[in-house]
């Protein structure tokens, strides 16, 4: 099952890349314009988060996708890696895969010339892990 934070996780990816979310069958579309503030998401992302999970949004879609955002976060789904672009894509446990991925109508994806969409990173803590990984190595 997609726990809400992989949810989320996979939202913020493709909002990162451009791609927006309808709200109420595609009468409001939701795309902040910043996804990442540092050390967490943007509260304009989250903002939009709190949008798409209300009952009373109804059904929110990403955009070039099917399935409802309130679908993904039953057990009938998971989430994992595109074999082309490694993106997160949705899939139904039992099934078939889905035919496409989001990416399918990005002009020029997979660009490894650019950065990749990532989660909020705590600097500290991966300072930190560096650090101590550091020490190890040197005997310390």
């Amino acid at each position: 099952m997609a726990s809400e934070s992989e949810v989320r996780k996979y939202i913020a990816y493709w909002f990162q890349l451009g791609k927006k979310v309808l709200v109420r069958n595609g009468s409001e579309v939701l795309l902040p314009k910043s996804v990442i503030a540092g050390d967490r998401y943007s509260q304009e992302f989250e903002d939009c988060w709190q949008k798409i999970i209300s009952p009373d949004s109804g059904d929110c879609y990403l955009q070039g996708t099917n399935e409802t955002i309130a679908q993904l976060l039953t057990p009938a789904w998971d989430i994992s890696p595109c074999a082309r672009c490694a993106m997160p894509v949705v899939f139904q446990k039992t099934g078939m895969p889905p035919e496409f991925c989001p990416c399918n109508d990005l002009p020029n994806w997979p660009d490894t010339e650019l950065p990749q969409p990532r989660s909020p990173v705590s600097t500290k803590s991966q300072l930190s892990g560096i650090r101590d990984r550091l020490k190890r190595s040197s005997g310390e």
